[in-house]
């Protein structure tokens, strides 16, 4: 008999485990691994979700910043006395609290005070606004009168300048004329139109100042008494409590200070017998308000009125200005950290970054308010959760 057919071809040697292998479909997926998968799926879309908004949030924060900017720039007229009567009113409620001790009314001691201080500004307005104006007045005389004097020390630098215009201006005999600047001068009707706006603007800080010496306790009260839970009731004084007394310590140090500075600053050019010896004292004690930026300027002033009101030209006129340099060092570098700590200390980069914003928003109130508003600002951040890394940053 002959074989039977073969119903398939013969296969290769290298396909016939191929031919023979019958194919297995892929086992379907557990619940386990679909739940993962769309885990995974849902994972990845939260957390593009979560990036864009982000992104929006920055693009948020940032256009808030500059609506921030522009108010306070717009509202200047009114924050500038809100925020100087609350620092005033900080400075001086230690003094109220004291004397609450003795049973003495809130509305008493802050009436005391109050008067204390219209008596002391009058004082010293009327003390310092004639050398003031006469200084205003006789600046443009005693230019002239200095020039003269320069003669010895510029007789070098004229002849080279002679040579120079010689040689690039020969053979033209005609000379431009030199354009006289008009002099410094403050009239009547100046003053008049001013009076008005000046007086409003310091009753209005003295009013401020005489509330919040009278009714701050009971407002921050009230703020505390609708925080709800007992257990923030009480987190709320603790923060409250303690910024009002480290920025209370910290802006009446600051002020005597400052004072002392003014007081010794006067008194040594009273003793150089440099004129006006109390006005450039109150310069210094306002000037050094503004870190670094304050010592500079009021140096500078005093450089110019010494070479002003001269004898002659010699190096015995900066004597006054040295002194005044050497007065402030010992201030800035040894007896403001020693009184105020080392946690009222502020980094240079932070303090000149906030004296330009401060002086670009409100001019020279910003600037002399923005170091105050920075320590105050850091003390308030160091107590507030979330806001730590601001503290961190603008500390040395």
């Amino acid at each position: 008999m002959s074989e039977p057919e073969q119903m398939f071809p013969p296969a290769s040697d290298g396909s016939a485990a191929g031919a023979g292998a019958i194919a297995i479909p892929a086992e379907p997926a557990t619940a386990e691994e679909t739940a993962v998968r769309h885990g995974l799926r849902h994972l990845n879309a939260a957390r593009g979700m979560r990036q864009h908004l982000r992104a929006v949030r920055m693009v948020l924060n940032a256009l808030l910043l500059l609506a921030l900017l522009y108010t306070i720039t717009l509202t200047k007229a009114l924050l500038i006395p809100l925020v100087l009567a609350a620092f005033i009113g900080l400075a001086l409620n230690p003094i109220v609290a004291f004397g609450t001790r003795f049973r003495l009314p809130r509305w008493l001691t802050a009436s005391v005070l109050m008067l204390g201080l219209i008596v002391g500004i009058g004082s010293g307005v009327g003390l310092l606004a004639q050398p003031a104006i006469g200084w205003f007045h006789g600046a443009p005389t005693a230019i002239k009168s200095f020039v003269p004097k320069l003669r010895s020390f510029t007789k070098p630098l004229e002849a080279a300048n002679r040579a120079t215009q010689t040689l690039v201006s020969s053979g033209t005999s005609t000379r431009a004329a030199v354009p006289q600047s008009a002099p410094v001068s403050i009239s009547a009707w100046d003053v008049v139109s001013t009076a008005p706006k000046v007086l409003a603007a310091v009753l209005s800080v003295m009013l401020l100042v005489f509330f919040f010496l009278i009714y701050g306790d009971s407002m921050l009260r009230r703020l505390v008494q609708i925080t709800p839970g007992f257990a923030y009731k009480r987190h709320a004084v603790t923060i409250v409590r303690g910024i009002q007394t480290e920025v209370s310590r910290y802006l009446l140090t600051a002020l005597l200070i400052n004072a002392g500075l003014g007081a010794i600053t006067a008194g040594m050019l009273w003793l150089y017998k440099v004129p006006d010896p109390l006005l450039w004292g109150a310069v210094a004690m306002f000037a050094n308000f503004i870190p670094y930026v304050g010592a500079i300027v009021t140096t500078t002033v005093l450089a110019v009125v010494c070479m002003l009101y001269a004898n002659d030209a010699s190096l015995e006129v900066f004597l006054p200005v040295l002194t005044f340099a050497g007065i402030t060092a010992v201030e800035g570098n040894l007896i403001t950290p020693m009184i105020q700590g080392a946690s009222m200390r502020l980094s240079p980069i932070a303090i000149l970054l906030w004296l330009l914003v401060w002086g670009w928003l409100w001019g020279i109130p910003g600037a002399l308010l923005a170091v105050p508003m920075l320590t105050c600002t850091k003390l308030i951040t160091e107590r507030v959760r979330g806001w730590e890394w601001f503290a961190h940053i603008v500390q040395r």
